[in-house]
Formats: structure tokens, sequence, C-alpha cells
């Protein structure tokens, strides 16, 4: 696995990057629109049960998994930068408009597990065309050996597992470890 994970690292360097400049956009840009998103959220009288909103959290997620690596992959990429670089603005305008203690109780605790996903799905979906690329350089004999498939789906796989774990814990951790801390500062 961890092999994997090494002889992919220019690809994943780069989903890095790709979503560092994107967080880092995002945090500079006009947050007007998650505010009217979250005024909205406030102002909702609907529950949700806990069972509804992992699934809908989980769902979403695994949605931006999809886009990011599977469609992506057969986009040469195209979606995948594309997504990458809306997920991670996301996290930017979050970021910009949270307190230091609210970003780590309400999102920091998922965002170990969440980051890292987006970022392996990231790279599972530059794999393909980094692949492709360095077939049509002369760098390699064939388009996609089994080794290069076995790659993207061990990075995929991880993607999957680290975003169900991710969801699992912002629907049912977080909200418990953010209000044991903000029933303590009361």
């Amino acid at each position: 696995m961890f092999d994997s994970l090494r002889k992919n690292c220019k690809i994943s360097a780069f989903s890095v990057a790709i979503f560092s400049i994107s967080s880092i956009i995002g945090y500079f840009i006009e947050e007007h629109q998650l505010k009217l998103i979250e005024k909205e959220a406030r102002e909702s009288k609907i529950t949700i049960s806990s069972e509804n909103c992992f699934l809908i959290v989980l769902g979403q997620n695994l949605i931006a998994f999809f886009l990011i690596s599977v469609i992506g992959a057969l986009s040469f990429g195209l979606f995948t930068l594309t997504n990458l670089c809306i997920n991670s603005v996301h996290i930017g305008q979050l970021l910009k408009m949270t307190s230091g203690s609210d970003f780590i109780l309400l999102i920091l605790p998922h965002a170990i597990f969440e980051i890292p996903a987006i970022i392996m799905a990231g790279a599972a979906g530059f794999k393909i065309s980094y692949e492709i690329i360095r077939y049509l350089a002369g760098k390699k004999e064939q388009i996609l050996t089994r080794e290069d498939l076995k790659e993207y789906l061990t990075l995929a796989l991880i993607s999957i597992i680290l975003i169900v774990i991710a969801a699992f814990i912002e629907v049912y951790l977080t909200p418990r470890i953010a209000e044991h801390f903000l029933s303590g500062l009361r």
C-alpha cells in the first residue's frame, strides 16, 4: 500500500499543490455565498436524523470522490483538477469564516481524514493521464500496466476508506466533541 503511494509521489505532490493553492485562493475570495448558505441553515427548521445525515454527508463526499478520481481519470484529469480546486476553495473559505477554536472543534476532527481522502482521490484522478503522458513521451512501453491500474485502485480504495471514516466522525463525533468543549466554556 505505502509502496504504491511512494511510487505516485509526483502525482500526490501535484494534488497537494493544487489543493493548497486553491485553499489559499478560497481564503482570500469573497465568502458571501457561504454566509448565505450558513444563514439558510440556521433559519431552517428541518431536522435530520443522524443516520440520514451520515448518508447525506457520505453520499456528498462519495460523489466528490467519483468526480475527482473516476470521471477525472476518464477526462484526462480535467474533472480532477476542477473538482479538487472547488473542494479546496471551500475549505479555504471555511477557514476564513470560522474562528480558530470553531475550526478546530467543528472541522478539524473529520478534516484530518477528509483532506487526505480528497488529495488521494486527486492523485488517483491524475494517475491515468500521467501514465498516458509518460507513454507518449517514450518513458514506458505500455500505456497502462497492471501495476498502474493496481496503484490507481489502491489510491481510490484508501480514499474511499478515509471518506467513510471522515463522514462518521463529522456526523457522530464532531458534534459531541464541540458540544463538550463549548458547554465547558459557558
